[in-house]
């Protein structure tokens, strides 16, 4: 599944400070964009995968469950 997400770089003296304004905490840096750009990707990941398993922890057992797909954008 693709997903795309905004990326914003702030440099900070030696350092390049990366976050994403659409996943509240996903705040990463590196020396370089790349590295700081790989970092954020993996911060993003491991945040919305949290939040899904801490969401459904909630979830009845016999509630019926089904993966949907969105299209963001698609007209």
């Amino acid at each position: 599944m693709r997903h795309e997400f905004t990326a914003v770089y702030e440099r900070d003296g030696e350092r390049i400070i990366a976050s994403c304004p659409e996943v509240p905490g996903a705040n990463e840096q590196g020396r370089t964009k790349d590295e700081a750009r790989a970092s954020l990707a993996d911060a993003i990941a491991l945040i919305l995968e949290d939040l899904r398993d801490d969401r459904l922890r909630g979830v009845p057992p016999d509630a019926e469950r089904e993966t949907i797909t969105v299209e963001v954008g698609a007209a």
